[in-house]
């Protein structure tokens, strides 16, 4: 009996010794967690998405359109993650997408090409600057 405790103790000390060394060998990390931040591109361009999303149930269920949402415009003077991003490329198709925005606000008869083409020039652009939200980007088409 004796033999096997002395059996479990010594393997237990052994496994517990090779988990140290490995450990050991494992680099170190350095630096504090970093939350990631978002710019302020990045934060309004997820509330038009939203805004869109809302938008896009009204016009479906034919509900009042409302007013146009002014943050838009913050289009504009948004800072960007890299900055040198706001180039002129970037503000023709920020120009169209507020152009097509403000359209469906004072032409809800037409609201529904309105506002696909406002989703066209987010599409457009962003296959040139940030494709990641691309395929979100298209749910906001209305069929």
């Amino acid at each position: 009996m004796m033999r096997l405790l002395v059996l479990v103790v010594a393997s237990f000390l052994i496994v517990s010794c090779t988990d140290k060394k490995e450990n050991a060998t494992l680099p170190k990390k350095e630096g504090k967690f970093e939350m990631y931040q978002m710019s302020e591109m990045a934060m309004l361009m997820e509330q038009m998405y939203a805004d869109n999303e809302r938008l896009k149930q009204r016009i479906i269920a034919g509900d009042t359109i409302g007013k146009f949402p002014q943050h838009f415009l913050k289009i504009h003077k948004a800072v960007m993650t890299d900055k040198q991003e706001n180039d002129n490329f970037f503000k023709l198709h920020a120009n169209m997408f507020i152009t097509s925005q403000e359209l469906i606000y004072s032409d809800p008869n037409n609201a529904k090409e309105h506002f696909n083409a406002s989703i066209d020039a987010c599409v457009k652009c962003h296959e040139v600057k940030c494709g990641g939200p691309i395929v979100r980007i298209k749910k906001l088409y209305i069929k």
